[in-house]
């Protein structure tokens, strides 16, 4: 019977948590998840809310129009 046990411990995803890499079982149980804490996920968020995730434009010319305009121009 033990053996089995080992097999389903086994077969449960393991994962970093994003915010400080410390090792998580990804299983329902951790509400959190995939972060390993209330304290990660809320840091994450704040990064989130303070758009520390942007993804950088690429830079235009001086006067020249976004692409959308561009488009909507013709």
């Amino acid at each position: 019977m033990g053996n089995s046990n080992n097999r389903q411990a086994e077969k449960r995803p393991i994962v970093n948590c994003p915010q400080c890499g410390k090792v998580v079982v990804w299983e329902t149980g951790n509400s959190y998840r995939p972060f390993c804490s209330e304290r990660c996920k809320l840091i994450d968020l704040g990064q989130w809310a303070a758009e520390s995730y942007r993804i950088p434009e690429s830079e235009k010319q001086e006067g020249e129009l976004p692409d959308e305009w561009e488009d909507q121009k013709n």
